[in-house]
């Protein structure tokens, strides 16, 4: 076992947990944020509406314009289209919006696997989608998802200038973030990333609840890769299931409030 271990390399792990952490950086304020609004699934919805765009530009040969900056304009542009649209779904069916975002996720996944087919690798791609490839991240990649994520923080910093538009500004915020997550850690990922620290940290309030949540995540990130290098399993799904038990037991350590509902 020892030597198995002297043979694993930690430095590949570098650039995927750096991958993790940005993600975070973003995910972190805007979980909470969901969790606050209660419309938990709209990450996955967006992050779904997203892959669809990506899927639409591979089929439409867009992701080979301008060195894959086709797919990112499509799936960015699905996105906000997705983000538009729940916005004016909130505004005119409040009391059914947990509903129309789930509906919104399975037409997005529904007509992803429509699209693919006819496509040999379809599954293998839906997969890649899904689950992520977040050990190929490179550190070239990561610089403009930086660049896109010091742009969303200092948006989402001053999103109480927005206004009225403040939900409008906020779904955009969103489905700009989960664009670039979405091709960076996958769809699983970018839920889990988005709720497991929020649900892992319910009990604890203001700024000390954040970096609270952010090393939570920063935890679920560690484990999850290490795991996956060590037992060669997917790591998207290494991170993911590290995500969801970091957050029970951060759900199980903090003081319980509110009615009961039994």
């Amino acid at each position: 076992m020892s030597t198995e271990l002297s043979q694993l390399d930690p430095g590949l792990l570098a650039a995927p947990m750096a991958a993790g952490l940005l993600v975070l950086a973003t995910h972190v304020p805007l979980g909470i944020e969901v969790l606050r609004r209660g419309i938990i699934f709209i990450d996955l919805a967006i992050a779904q509406v997203a892959a669809l765009g990506v899927i639409a530009a591979g089929l439409f040969h867009l992701d080979e314009l301008w060195g894959g900056v086709g797919a990112q304009l499509a799936a960015g542009g699905a996105a906000l289209l997705g983000a538009a649209a729940l916005t004016w779904t909130e505004r005119r069916w409040p009391q059914i919006q947990e509903a129309l975002i789930g509906l919104l996720f399975v037409l997005a996944a529904a007509a992803g696997i429509l699209l693919l087919a006819g496509n040999p690798h379809g599954g293998e791609h839906l997969r890649d989608l899904l689950a992520g490839q977040i050990l190929w991240v490179g550190w070239r990649g990561l610089a403009a998802v930086a660049a896109l994520y010091a742009i969303v923080l200092v948006a989402w910093a001053l999103r109480s200038r927005f206004g009225s538009h403040n939900r409008l500004a906020f779904h955009c915020l969103f489905a700009l973030t989960v664009t670039a997550s979405v091709q960076l850690v996958g769809v699983l990922l970018v839920f889990a990333s988005l709720i497991a620290p929020a649900v892992a940290t319910h009990g604890a309030g203001g700024r000390r609840r954040i970096a609270a949540a952010w090393l939570a995540g920063a935890l679920a990130y560690a484990a999850g890769l290490g795991l996956s290098l060590y037992a060669d399993l997917p790591a998207g799904a290494a991170v993911t299931c590290c995500m969801c038990l970091i957050a029970m037991a951060g759900l199980c350590l903090s003081r319980p409030h509110g009615r009961r509902l039994y």
